[in-house]
Order: C-alpha cells, then structure tokens, then sequence
C-alpha cells in the first residue's frame, strides 16, 4: 500500500520513520539535559554559626548606701518688697545705688521727698506748743488764786470748778496736742528719707527725679540677699527615701537635712550647699506633691559657688537631698541598668536574661536594687540589645578585661571535625571529582546512542517484513 503526498508516495514504512524520528530527538534532548543537571554540582549548605560576643560584666555586691533625692527648684529671695513712700511730695533726691540690679545696704537713703513743707509742720506745731505752755501756766496761777481766795472768804468744801481745776485739765491737754503734732511733724519729715530696710539689691527702679509721688506710689522693687530660698517639690517616691514629715520644722541650720545645689552658669558646673529648714504643711492642689523649702545664706558672699557666682533669684537648679541611710542592699554600677528599669544578667553558661528591678535610688555612678537581682549575679555593662539575649556570652571583669569571669562551653559539629585541606589539595581535589563526572557522563552517553541505534534497526526490520508481505499479497492476486 502506498501513500502519495504531493508528488512523492512514501510506504508505511517512511511515515512510521517520519513520526518517530521527532520523537527520538525529543527523547535525546531530555536525555542530554538530565546529564548536564547531573553534572552541575550543588552548593553544600552550611547552617552559620554563632559568634560568641565578649561582654564587660560585674557581679551585685551588697552595701550600705545613704539615698539621696534628686529634684528641681527655683530660687527666689526670702525677703522681697516694692519699696514705697510713706509721705507725699516731689522726689529731690535719688541714691545713685537704686538703680536696676544696684547693691545697697541697710539704713541708706535711696530717695529724698521734698521736705521743705514737713520743717515748716514742725515750726507749726513748736508754737502751739508754746501757746499751749502759756495758757497752762496762766490756769495754774488763776487755780492757785482761786484756791487762795476761797480759804480767806469761802466756807465749806471747794468745787473743782471752783478751783479751775477743769480749765487745767484742758490746758494740760491742749499743751500734750501740741507735743505730739510736733512729734509727728518730725516723723513726717524723718520719712521724707526713704531708707534701705535691709541689706540687699534693686530688681527695678519705677520713680526717678523730679516725679510727684503719693503715700504708697511705688519706687521701686528690691529683695534681700541675706538668705535665698529654693522650693523643692516632693514626690511620695522622694518623701519615702527621706526623713521629713508633713509641717516639719528644722529646729537649728546644723540640724537640717543637707541639700547640694548646682546648675550651668558660663558653660561650666556651678555649686552651691543649703540645708532644708521647713516643709509646707499642705499640699499642693495641682501637682499633688509637698514643697520642702531650702535656704542658702549669704548666696552673694560667703555662700557663692566658686568663683564668686551668687546664687541669684530667678535660676533653675538641680537639688541633691541627703536621704536614708540603708544597709545590706544591692548596688550595681549605674550602666548595668538599662531603659524602662531593665537589668541584663548572665549565668554560668553564658546565656543573658532581662530582669525587671525595683529601683531605690541612681546617681551617675551607681544604681540602688531593692528587687529582681540576688547578690553575686553578673550584670552585664557594656551595649546590648534586646535581639542579643539569646546569644552566648563570654563574660570578662569590668575590672580587668583580662579575667574571664564566664567561658561558655561550644559544641563541636561534624563539619569541624572534618580535616582541614591545604589550597593545592583541594584544588587536585576539585580536578580529580571532575574526571570521574566526565567518565560518568561520557559512558551514560554511550549507552543511550546504542539504545537508539537499537531501536532504529528494529523499526527498520519490521518495515521490510510489512513491505515482503504486501508483495506476497499482491502476487497471489495476479494469479
């Protein structure tokens, strides 16, 4: 049986061969791709090891420390007024002292009334006295002849207006007017002098020469640089580290709890010592806290902070207050306690934990501990993170860097056992591994060209027994 396609007739023979021939090629490249596949080495996974980090750490020691309470206040002087006049008239004189920010001393005239009306009160008021002398003196004698006469010509008991006695009693009255209108003449025109009441300096100067002032009519501002005071708020946290009961009141300066003031004035530290007088005895409405009030003496002499710096009225300043004294009590070096009142702690086998602590008290050097952390444990001081504590720690004495206070054991894997090659093995090696693939692969190759050989001459042999047959077929037919 033929087939006639175009202008060729193909038996059955080629169109099994024209199918199967793609079907070979495909099976051959599916072959060719798995060899290469197998000859690609994959890389050996490795799973990363862990560095071991070094660690400063120090273990809690227990000690006796005297808390202290860190707060902030403001100062302001403890003595303050508007100074004011307390008679009327022009000002005709002013201290050249007064002036924004001068320094005067008590019982200095910082300003001077007019005092030309008040001497004439006084001239006033000597005459009337000398009239009332006259007019006393005049009763007396009139009383004393009275008196005389009534003995020669009366009869009997004597009124007292007989005597003029009443008359008397005015003059000595009149005449004690008079003494003390020139007594408050003289007062008035002392007051003319507005003095300084009190050693201190002016915070501002309102009236100056020339002006018209009234009793009352502010001159000026000044306060007193005797002693300053600093109002220090106190926490319930800051009252139970410190031995100050509500109202309380120092009975004597030396007796008084310690304060040690500082701030920044100049760019550089500057400190000053107080002591804690009084407390109110109420507390504030808003903030809810209780105001300690401290006192620094002579803040502009002998109480400056070095270099003559005056604690001065208006500044912010840190407050330290000597607290309780408390013994057996865990301290640990300030850095080992971390934000939000975390420690980090290590143990004999180098493994970190975060512990919450109960805080006492901190200071730039030390951290008082009254919970979460037990005498002899490492804290740890140098910089970790949080994702950091599952990892081990080699743990060496803040001290001395060169003692190992924690040597965590590491575990030995299979891959460190394996011998170590030098770069010339590996490479022959590598060379040696790649021979025995190229042999591998050649021979696979082989063997499947003798498969598709094979069964190339079996496709062949049954296509010429299907042709000797049709032959035979078509023979008998003639016949």
């Amino acid at each position: 049986m033929k087939i006639k396609v175009g202008d060729r007739k193909l038996g059955i023979g080629g169109i099994i061969l024209r199918v199967l021939i793609p079907i070979f090629i495909i099976i051959a490249f599916i072959i060719f791709s798995s060899i290469l596949k197998g000859m690609k080495k994959e890389p050996e996974i490795k799973k990363r090891k862990s560095p071991i980090l070094a660690v400063l750490a120090t273990p809690a020691v227990s000690d006796t420390v005297q808390l202290t309470v860190t707060v902030q206040g403001e100062t302001r002087p403890r003595t303050e007024i508007d100074l004011v006049p307390e008679v009327a008239g022009k000002i005709v004189y002013v201290s050249p002292k007064f002036l924004t920010g001068g320094l005067f001393n008590k019982g200095d005239v910082l300003y001077r009334i007019d005092p030309a009306d008040y001497k004439v009160a006084i001239i006033k008021s000597n005459a009337a006295i000398a009239r009332a002398q006259q007019v006393l003196i005049r009763e007396q004698a009139e009383g004393d002849i009275a008196l005389q006469d009534w003995q020669d010509l009366g009869q009997g008991q004597a009124s007292d207006l007989t005597l003029r006695k009443p008359q008397l009693l005015e003059a000595q009255a009149n005449l004690q007017s008079a003494q003390a209108d020139l007594e408050n003449a003289r007062l008035r025109l002392a007051r003319t002098d507005v003095k300084a009441p009190f050693d201190g300096r002016v915070r501002e100067k309102l009236a100056d020469l020339g002006q018209y002032i009234n009793p009352g009519s502010k001159l000026g501002r000044i306060f007193s640089t005797d002693v300053a005071e600093i109002r220090l708020a106190l926490s319930d946290a800051d009252l139970s580290r410190l031995n100050l009961p509500i109202a309380f009141v120092a009975k004597s300066r030396a007796s008084a709890p310690k304060v040690h003031f500082s701030t920044i004035i100049g760019g550089k530290l500057r400190e000053w010592d107080g002591h804690i007088m009084r407390t109110a005895s109420t507390y504030d409405t808003q903030t809810r806290s209780l105001f300690a009030i401290a006192e620094v003496v002579d803040p502009y002499g002998k109480g400056a902070a070095t270099g003559g710096y005056p604690l001065a009225p208006g500044l912010f300043v840190d407050a330290q207050i000597a607290g309780k004294t408390m013994e057996n009590i865990i301290v640990i070096p300030r850095d080992g306690l971390r934000p939000e009142n975390k420690i980090y702690v290590v143990n004999k086998d180098g493994i970190a934990e975060s512990r919450n602590a109960g805080v006492l008290d901190v200071n730039p050097n030390r951290a008082v501990i009254a919970s979460g952390l037990s005498v002899g444990e490492l804290v740890i001081l140098s910089p970790l993170e949080k994702s950091q504590i599952s990892l081990r720690f080699k743990a060496l004495d803040v001290n001395d860097p060169s003692k190992v206070l924690v040597e965590p054991k590491v575990e030995k894997k299979e891959d460190d056992k394996k011998e170590v090659l030098t770069g010339k093995e590996l490479r022959t090696q590598q060379a040696n591994e790649k021979q025995k693939l190229k042999k591998k692969h050649k021979m696979e190759l082989i063997k499947a060209k003798k498969q598709m050989a094979e069964a190339k001459k079996g496709k062949s042999k049954k296509g010429k027994s299907k042709k000797s047959n049709s032959k035979e077929a078509s023979t008998a037919g003639a016949k």
